[in-house]
């Protein structure tokens, strides 16, 4: 069975208001890009991984995070999320099964979580890491609270995300001939829109997707205490 991920790092970082997109921003001494990598370079499951990056930045990424680290095949993105993952998808080989799709900007995922959600994607063709909500979540219209919805129900969608390839291949290009599609927030909701079930695989730990500055002050106060009490985790990842 073959398995690779797909890391998504082509976004341009707006939010974050950076001379560098977050991804490339160095954290306990290696760049974010390069720990969450890592993370899948060290899951059982997964055989080879694709990194998936701006066409600006190919140079920079070679330079600064896949050549360092030994790390494998980079592929130019596109103009959205939802391209830029669809060209990762289009560059796999056909002998590919399943295929994890993860944030660039999530460098603490664990990679006993990656393998988890590899093995239920086996078992029921999607899958997607995710943490229950724990805050009441209100619906809302200009500044109103419409209703409040029943938290029990309700989960945080994360990544890594891991399909069957032909099922999120048909998915993203079913979403490529609707005029919406660029509204789809993650793949899950377009396998979800293709007819699918998504089963939920909960993280086991924090599982941060590096936003704004405070995102990054987090991230990097938790991995400096993981180091700490792993510190074959440095080699290891």
């Amino acid at each position: 069975m073959k398995v690779h991920a797909i890391i998504v790092a082509a976004g341009s970082s707006e939010r974050f208001g950076s001379g560098v997109p977050k991804q490339f921003k160095e954290v306990c001494g290696r760049p974010l890009l390069a720990w969450a990598i890592s993370r899948f370079e060290a899951a059982g499951q997964i055989d080879q991984v694709v990194v998936v990056v701006a066409e600006e930045y190919l140079l920079y990424t070679s330079e600064h995070v896949i050549d360092p680290y030994d790390f494998s095949k980079i592929v130019v993105g596109g103009q959205t999320r939802r391209e830029s993952v669809l060209k990762g998808l289009e560059s796999l080989p056909l002998s590919v099964e399943y295929v994890a799709i993860h944030d660039g900007a999530r460098p603490l995922v664990v990679p006993t979580d990656i393998d988890r959600a590899v093995e239920v994607a086996v078992a029921e063709r999607a899958a997607i890491v995710a943490v229950r909500a724990t805050d009441t979540v209100k619906r809302s219209r200009e500044g109103y609270v419409l209703s409040t919805l029943e938290r029990d129900s309700l989960y945080l969608a994360q990544t890594p995300q891991v399909f069957q390839y032909d099922l999120i291949m048909a998915a993203h290009k079913e979403a490529a001939n609707v005029n919406y599609a660029d509204r789809f927030t993650d793949d899950a909701a377009m396998v979800e829109a293709h007819g699918f079930k998504v089963k939920i695989v909960e993280a086991t730990s924090p599982n941060i997707k590096v936003t704004t500055r405070d995102d990054l002050v987090l991230v990097e106060a938790l991995l400096t205490k993981e180091l700490d009490e792993n510190p074959e985790n440095r080699t290891r990842f």
